[in-house]
């Protein structure tokens, strides 16, 4: 069996057995705790530019099939994990992991304890690492010390789509989406209401989307830094002056915040899992949540701003989850309320979308001359 290296930024390494491709990568390694759903996990564009650790031990056992896909293509940089099974249950309509991931052109390493590896970055941060399937050398350190920051990383314009495209009953209400690393699934929550969406790429001029004549907007989930996209934060603005239900998932959350005066920041190791508590302020709910995000809003920014109520809080570390305008139809949530993988506790975001959506339209039609 070929081996594999994995080498920190700050000096960690692990040697390990090589189970995807051939080569070398460098992004930022981060871990996720979700016990099954590493299809939906791998294809998430959010994942981009980044080498993920699988705290499951066990991964690979029910393959992969093309319905869980959040993306036509794996988006994470590198996989790292404890076992990759080399067997799996759902033979003649899936494909093996490992068959997945080095058609692709993923390198991946198993056979290290990801448990100490998890400890180390819980304790040191979130930060650059190399893996590969080629002996460590002075040329592949220096490359990984070269290597930018993901903090002030512009990543959405690599993993948006090229040209608009447009999804659903063409008779729906429609709701323009920014797409800045999509997941498959916000998309089909849409659909699902009965909406006809508009996906546009990252940098799509404000004047655009207005011409696609939508009644509400969406700003997506995505990679990278929010506060490297200054083309995206003045979109945002045209987009809250314009009065139209908007929501913002994860990404687009952060970027509405931005518009609005509320700074950003990197958290230590970031929230990536699928079984994060999330508190709605409003109700009292609980929510069991699927999150994947390394940045997260100034809550003492936010509460500091009367026009902008906090409206969910993080239970583990009591960060922002949630915002709304108390008197602008504009919603951000910091999880992902399409799940995938689930939880599904969250999907009634999408209802309150959509409510909100219908009922402007609704008031505008009803004080039209």
């Amino acid at each position: 069996m070929k081996k594999a290296y994995l080498l920190l930024a700050d000096g960690w390494q692990a040697e390990g057995i090589s189970v995807g491709a051939e080569g070398t990568v460098l992004g930022e390694v981060v871990f996720h705790t979700a016990l099954t759903g590493y299809p939906e996990i791998f294809t998430d564009p959010s994942y981009w530019g980044q080498i993920l650790v699988m705290t499951m031990p066990h991964i690979g056992n029910y393959g992969t099939a093309a319905e869980e896909w959040q993306h036509e293509k794996p988006m994470i940089r590198g996989l790292v994990v404890r076992h990759m099974s080399d067997f799996f249950s759902r033979a003649g309509r899936a494909l093996g992991l490992l068959e997945y991931l080095r058609m692709h052109g993923i390198p991946a390493i198993a056979g290290i304890d990801t448990r100490a590896l998890v400890r180390h970055v819980r304790q040191k941060g979130a930060q650059n690492a190399l893996l590969t399937t080629e002996p460590l050398d002075d040329e592949k350190i220096a490359r990984l010390q070269a290597f930018p920051s993901m903090a002030g990383a512009e990543l959405a314009s690599q993993v948006t789509t090229s040209k608009p495209y447009f999804v659903g009953e063409p008779g729906g209400m429609r709701i323009a989406l920014l797409d800045f690393g999509v997941k498959k699934a916000i998309i089909d929550q849409l659909v699902q209401r009965g909406f006809y969406v508009g996906v546009f790429p990252a940098q799509t001029p404000y004047a655009e989307l207005w011409a696609f004549e939508p009644s509400g907007y969406l700003l997506s989930n995505g990679p990278g830094d929010p506060a490297a996209m200054p083309y995206a934060i003045q979109t945002a603005r045209e987009i809250i002056a314009s009065g139209l239900p908007t929501l913002g998932i994860c990404l687009g959350h952060q970027l509405l915040s931005l518009a609005l005066g509320i700074p950003t920041y990197k958290l230590l190791y970031g929230h990536r899992g699928s079984n994060h508590p999330v508190k709605d302020l409003r109700t009292g709910r609980l929510f069991i949540t699927s999150q994947n995000h390394g940045f997260a809003i100034d809550k003492a920014a936010l509460l500091r701003r009367r026009e902008v109520h906090l409206t969910h809080i993080n239970l583990n570390d009591d960060t922002v989850e949630g915002f709304l305008h108390a008197e602008l139809p504009v919603q951000g949530v910091q999880y992902h309320p399409e799940a995938s993988p689930g939880p599904h506790d969250s999907h009634v975001i999408f209802d309150e979308f959509a409510e909100n959506v219908r009922r402007y339209a609704a008031e505008r039609i009803s004080i039209s001359p």
